[in-house]
């Protein structure tokens, strides 16, 4: 089944350019390990939630809102898509993403629709 991870990330805060660096470094070898094993299908990382837009049609008008949207600190900086067996095993693999140590996972799993068959 597969599993969206959503990384909820405080846009705010402070790292240093070791850390980010430290990070990354993380971030790769999780991607990679994930990638061999089949565990991850694509991910990647978002830019800032003030570069963002919500766009609705309203009557036939469109309606755009710039960002960030959210009255708080975390936004979406990033995402992943897993398959992972269950529930269960798409957290572990979550909890094992360096991002989990900083910032919170979401882990949901996909809608499977109708005309997806």
């Amino acid at each position: 089944m597969k599993y969206m991870m959503m990384f909820w990330v405080d846009e705010s805060g402070e790292t240093t350019a070791d850390e980010d660096t430290a990070m990354m470094i993380a971030v790769k070898s999780w991607v990679d390990q994930m990638t061999e094993r089949g565990v991850l299908v694509h991910g990647g990382a978002l830019r800032s939630a003030g570069e963002a837009a919500i766009v609705h049609v309203r009557d036939g008008e469109v309606l755009v809102s710039d960002g960030p949207f959210a009255e708080t600190k975390e936004q979406i900086g990033g995402y992943g898509v897993i398959e992972c067996a269950d529930r269960d095993a798409a957290i572990r693999v979550a909890a094992g993403h360096p991002l989990a140590r900083t910032a919170k996972v979401e882990v949901r799993p996909y809608w499977d629709a109708p005309w997806d068959h």
